[in-house]
């Protein structure tokens, strides 16, 4: 299929390292005007304070951006404590202030295990969450503030990368839905003092790591110049975390007529996600495991160009 652009499509996965500043979906419109198309979407909103590794999934990609929204991160967090803001960083409107001058680094770490495992977190008002059909932000800038139901999440790990009174900047490893703006604050309650967002970088996201990441400048000049298939990744590095299986031609075409297909002596568990190939390397499908069945089902089929 070729967009209205004249140029063909795309299918794949740009890591783009998000500037200071500007919004995710900023993000997005500048991809989709440079690369000229038309199906374009981002895998995790960084906040416009936040720098960092931000997916951005062109064409047929864009079916897996649940998959890559949902992947772990990775964040290098500054926190200030002593001032705690309404959005919970450094854009805020300082609500408290209060003397930090007597927080050691043993009092942080001390706080923070109680903010690691399988946790119930609260989340900002001023996020992209609805209540009631609007968004938590826009009933926040009308002066509304409404009670958040804390939500649970995982956090992998947390340690302290710096120390330099009154800022503490720490490492991040979390699953989708944390907060780090929440996680500044509720660690300046628990530390008597409040506290702040006040730089956030995202380090990894799922597959994709901040070394591997392209400018945003960087990415638009290679469309401009033509090189930018070197940088656009298959659709599939999204589901590395799952298992592969490779089909034959008979196969291949029950799968693209969505039929069942024979688990073939594998044991995959109830519900569970695999990808599927080719026999010359093409991704096809993500099929799920149908118990009751006993075969794998289609659930996503792909007929990728670029990147398949």
């Amino acid at each position: 299929m070729t967009p209205k652009s004249g140029k063909a499509t795309i299918d794949g996965i740009l890591n783009i390292d998000k500037p200071y500043g500007i919004t995710s979906m900023d993000v997005v419109r500048r991809i989709k005007r440079a690369a000229g198309q038309r199906r374009v979407g981002h895998g995790g909103t960084l906040d416009p304070i936040a720098t960092g590794v931000i997916p951005v999934c062109l064409g047929q990609a864009t079916r897996l951006m649940e998959d890559v929204v949902g992947g772990s991160k990775s964040y290098l967090a500054s926190i200030e404590l002593g001032a705690s803001t309404d959005t919970y960083d450094a854009l805020g409107g300082v609500t408290e202030q209060r003397d930090a001058s007597g927080v050691s680094l043993g009092d942080i770490e001390g706080e923070l295990p109680a903010f690691v495992g399988d946790i119930l977190q609260a989340p900002p008002m001023y996020s992209a969450l609805k209540r009631d059909g609007k968004r938590l932000y826009e009933l926040a800038r009308a002066g509304v503030e409404v009670e958040r139901e804390a939500r649970p999440v995982t956090v992998q790990g947390i340690a302290v990368k710096g120390w330099a009174p009154p800022v503490v900047t720490l490492r991040v490893d979390c699953g989708k839905g944390f907060y780090v703006r929440s996680l500044a604050h509720d660690l300046g309650q628990a530390l008597g003092c409040g506290g702040h967002m006040k730089a956030l970088v995202r380090l990894r996201s799922g597959a994709f790591s901040i070394e591997d990441a392209l400018s945003l400048d960087e990415a638009e000049e290679r469309f401009e110049d033509g090189s930018w298939r070197e940088s656009v990744h298959s659709p599939d590095v999204a589901l590395r975390g799952l298992r592969a299986i490779i089909v034959g031609t008979r196969v291949e075409e029950m799968v693209r007529n969505g039929r069942a297909i024979d688990a073939d002596g594998a044991h995959p568990q109830p519900g569970e996600r695999c990808r599927a190939y080719t026999t010359d390397g093409r991704f096809l499908a993500i099929v799920v495991f149908d118990a009751e069945l006993r075969r794998w089902k289609p659930e996503k089929v792909f007929a990728l160009g670029y990147g398949g």
